[in-house]
């Protein structure tokens, strides 16, 4: 069997109206085509051209997801905040709080500003110890 047919004829009409007329049958048929060197050479030119677009647009895309996740860093941190407080049933908070020694109980309290317990502790020795100013501890009234 003869690896080429028609190849005398130099026009590709002429070559095809050959093959029509001389076959048995015509089929579709899938097959897999040869490049040569030259068309493989531009194929290979096209990679590099489709190569350097591509990084570039990566490129782009890393500076413009930078700008996204910096927009997006306030809210996460909010979310992030928040989702504590969900899961504690509280949040923490750094404030003044008013330090009571109670010597019948040998403890310390931590009162709020708006007057709630927030820590206790049991007291420590020297906080139990007499001074001048807790002798006269204040009341609330002005009995001195």
């Amino acid at each position: 069997m003869d690896k080429e047919l028609g190849k005398e004829y130099e026009k590709k009409d002429a070559r095809i109206e050959y093959l029509r007329t001389n076959a048995d049958a015509i089929e579709s048929l899938g097959y897999m085509k040869q490049f040569t060197p030259d068309e493989i050479t531009l194929m290979r030119a096209d990679v590099s051209t489709v190569l350097i677009k591509a990084n570039d647009i990566e490129e782009e895309k890393k500076e413009v997801m930078a700008e996204f996740k910096e927009k997006l860093k306030p809210f996460h941190e909010q979310l992030s905040g928040l989702l504590k407080n969900i899961k504690h049933g509280a949040e923490f908070i750094e404030k003044d709080c008013y330090k009571f020694l109670f010597e019948n109980e040998r403890m310390v309290g931590y009162f709020n500003e708006d007057g709630d317990l927030v820590q206790s502790r049991p007291a420590r020795p020297e906080e139990m110890q007499k001074t001048t100013f807790s002798i006269g501890r204040k009341t609330g009234t002005d009995d001195n």
